[in-house]
């Protein structure tokens, strides 16, 4: 599928975009080894989430649905999950392969984690290094690459684990081995990340500790079901944040998103920048803080972003580069390295688009520097990545001419129907089938 975009437009209206990503993950891990049946609402039926219930079926949980968001999980408890009868295919999912990583190592049976081609180019010595500490046996192949064969029936124990880089991923796999391990699991980090699953096993009713940045739980307990509900991801927000920021006489109310505190790094750069975004009926939601968000057209000026906003904006960096692109002066980011090993070396990939589309940008070994101005039309190569895609698709908003974005098919693992919400929003764009 590729996505065609004419150019100028307006974003104005309301709208509530999916799910969020990595709650949706989280609801049926811990919902599958909680006891009792947990029922999830707002879950986010893309292929990514989809890969996680399929792997949690496969490890013999009755699931029933997502029909329409709302998912019934009936959960076997600690030790109920079953040998799969083959490979766990995680498609293009690293949350759900670094996750269930940790969840599989404390089991009794073996294993394989594998997915897609690109997945498979992702590095996994940062989760194995950590678990194989803890007494499991775990293996990927020689450079440290899926897929990943867990060998079952070891004792884990408890460790410290100093995060080598903030990595949300890296420390929730460490929680969830640790929920098998005998004696205390802890985990610091070098700079916050978002703290979903520390939250969320608090919601299942296990204790985990958090003090002066260390995070902890003891092995052994017990999850109990309880119920969901999943706010807007902000991740998906971020592209219409961004659009009507870009976009003059824009106007846009985004309904329901998490805003969790570790995860709105994409709200402070953009203000940082001059953007005029406000929350709105703020509350608190299943321990998650969500909130309506307010957007109306402001001019942008390049910034250099604060290092300690890159954790917190890590997913969104694609679409902050298209505000870079659309600001007055130089934007400048360093420190953000974990972008060369997403779905695709996203910095590479966005600074591929940018000079295609005109925008002077110079790449750095863990950032880029970004020359705003003009943007002109052109064919984008997405790297097979969902957010470039819908970050070149919102530059259309300023382009001086038409852009095409090839390989939109996996736009569905994050935002399915981005495209028809895009458009009643204002975007000018139709999506073809190849």
């Amino acid at each position: 599928m590729e996505f065609q975009l004419l150019p100028g437009g307006v974003i104005s209206g309301e709208a509530r975009v999916p799910g969020d990503k990595s709650i949706s993950h989280r609801s049926i891990m811990l919902g599958a080894i909680a006891e009792g049946t947990t029922r999830i609402n707002g879950f986010l039926e893309g292929e990514d989430a989809l890969a996680t219930v399929a792997a949690l079926r496969a490890l013999g949980v009755a699931i029933e649905g997502p029909d329409d968001g709302e998912v019934a999980v009936h959960g076997v408890g600690l030790h109920g999950l079953r040998a799969p009868a083959g490979p766990l295919d995680m498609g293009n999912s690293g949350t759900s392969m670094r996750l269930l990583a940790g969840l599989l190592a404390g089991q009794v049976f073996d294993s394989e984690l594998t997915g897609d081609v690109s997945l498979c180019k992702r590095p996994m010595g940062r989760v194995m290094g950590p678990l194989q500490q803890m007494g499991a046996s775990i293996e990927g192949s020689a450079d440290g690459t899926p897929p990943l064969r867990v060998h079952g029936g070891r004792a884990l124990h408890g460790i410290h684990y100093d995060l080598p880089m903030a990595s949300a991923q890296v420390k929730s796999c460490v929680l969830l081995a640790g929920l098998y391990a005998e004696g205390r699991t802890s985990v610091t980090e070098p700079a916050p990340t978002r703290d979903h699953t520390e939250r969320m096993l608090r919601g299942f009713g296990y204790h985990v500790g958090n003090e002066n940045g260390v995070i902890s739980l003891e092995g052994g307990g017990r999850l109990l079901a309880t119920e969901i509900d999943v706010p807007a991801d902000i991740s998906s927000a971020a592209f219409f944040l961004v659009a009507a920021s870009i976009a003059p006489g824009s106007d846009l109310l985004l309904l329901h998103v998490g805003v969790n505190p570790t995860r709105t790094g994409v709200i402070n750069i953009l203000r940082l920048m001059g953007a005029d975004i406000t929350l709105k009926n703020q509350r608190e939601v299943g321990g998650e803080p969500v909130a309506d968000i307010h957007v109306r057209h402001a001019p942008l000026a390049g910034i250099e972003i604060p290092r300690d906003q890159v954790p917190l904006a890590i997913d969104e960096f694609p679409a902050l580069f298209i505000a870079a692109a659309c600001a007055s002066g130089r934007t400048v980011l360093r420190g953000a390295e974990e972008l060369r090993v997403k779905e695709s070396d996203r910095i590479a990939a966005m600074a591929a688009g940018l000079s295609i589309l005109g925008v002077p940008n110079e790449v750095l070994e863990d950032g880029i520097i970004i020359d705003g101005g003009g943007l002109g039309g052109g064919v984008i190569h997405t790297c097979h990545d969902h957010r470039i895609a819908m970050s070149f698709a919102i530059a259309a908003l300023r382009a001086s001419a038409e852009i095409r974005i090839l390989d939109c098919d996996p736009v569905a693992t994050s935002f399915p129907g981005f495209d028809a919400l895009a458009r009643g929003l204002g975007l000018q764009i139709m999506a073809r089938v190849d």
